[in-house]
């Protein structure tokens, strides 16, 4: 146990001399697919391209709303069931960042794009 604890403390001592450290806190399809720009762009979009989150609170259908952007493009939002946690951390100034997780060829639009979002230390 001992050698774990050194071992995954040496690795996150390189991984933060290296740069930033990523952490994944949520994994989860994105909402809205089919009324954005993710059909339009679909040909295009790559899985571990980052995408910008963006928060809304003033949205009049959710004050947790966190937008799903990919080069400037709405593609979505992060579920609402979801999005609480995010919503937070972002209100709170913590750096949080996404990236496109899997792409599918799904009929089901929720289940085409999984996006990662990351708490970047």
């Amino acid at each position: 146990m001992r050698f774990f604890s050194v071992f995954l403390f040496s690795l996150f001592s390189l991984t933060a001399l290296a740069g930033d450290v990523r952490i994944l806190v949520q994994s989860s399809p994105l909402a809205g697919f089919r009324y954005y720009a993710g059909e339009a762009l679909w040909s295009e979009l790559h899985e571990g391209d980052p995408l910008a989150l963006i928060r809304e609170p003033d949205n009049t259908h959710d004050a947790n709303a966190v937008r799903v952007e990919w080069q400037g493009q709405k593609l979505g939002y992060l579920p609402r069931a979801q999005n609480q946690a995010v919503a937070a951390a972002m209100d709170a100034g913590e750096h949080v960042d996404a990236r496109i997780a899997k792409l599918r060829q799904e009929r089901n639009p929720w289940h085409r794009l999984l996006v990662d979002v990351f708490v970047v230390l």
